[in-house]
């Protein structure tokens, strides 16, 4: 099983972190700068339009560097394959930014994770992570995306890379493209041909001509 496979597995089978489940409270329609100015959602209360509206409106918390760090990351944990786009298709480097000024408390650990992570590749390879080659920046994530293989010294970074992970996949899949991805279909129209003729019987009920005609629609390829 691939990566996206794992991530998709975690979330239709719901053991996935606090974070999908908290973050999931405030469905995000719109991350860009221009949402705020879009008409409000029909399917939405005006206090929840308000309040993403005062998120949106807050300045931007990740800097270019770190937003670079954070794309990078992203598409390293859902990257673009043959059924869909990447995370940063799925623009959950935007949702990101949204979660933590909604939730200020992953500023912090989000934040000093991608300082560290940038300290680490400095000393392995005198550059940013966004600035070291593929191979690089595979070495470093590979030390910390397995927490049960992960060195003593590399906690750090393993706790943010779970946060990333988390807050990447909840992205992604609460986006246009990762709905798809899983194939979730929503509310679709079928047809119900009734109850099967051998219950009936066992019951000794029969549908009346009415029901027949108004009620029931028998689809013999059904």
């Amino acid at each position: 099983m691939d990566r996206r496979e794992s991530l998709k597995a975690l979330i239709i089978g719901g053991v996935s972190a606090t974070v999908l489940l908290d973050a999931c409270k405030q469905p995000v329609k719109e991350t860009h700068k221009d949402a705020a100015k879009t008409p409000d959602q029909p399917d939405r209360m005006a206090e929840e339009n308000l309040a993403d509206k005062k998120v949106m409106d807050q300045p931007k918390f990740f800097t270019a560097n770190e937003m670079a760090t954070i794309t990078l990351l992203g598409d390293i944990i859902i990257p673009k394959d043959a059924v869909s786009g990447s995370a940063s298709d799925a623009k959950v480097p935007d949702f990101i930014e949204f979660i933590v000024k909604d939730m200020p408390e992953h500023q912090t650990p989000m934040r000093g994770g991608l300082r560290w992570l940038d300290l680490q590749c400095l000393k392995r390879f005198d550059k940013a992570f966004k600035d070291c080659s593929h191979t690089q920046q595979m070495e470093m994530v590979d030390e910390i995306a397995w927490p049960k293989k992960a060195k003593p010294e590399m906690h750090q970074g393993v706790s943010f890379f779970n946060l990333m992970r988390n807050l990447t996949a909840t992205g992604f899949y609460t986006s246009e493209i990762g709905v798809k991805d899983v194939g979730y279909m929503g509310n679709t129209p079928n047809q119900w041909n009734g109850v099967p003729d051998d219950v009936l019987k066992q019951y000794n009920m029969a549908y009346t001509e009415k029901e027949l005609k108004e009620c029931v629609s028998f689809d013999k390829k059904a």
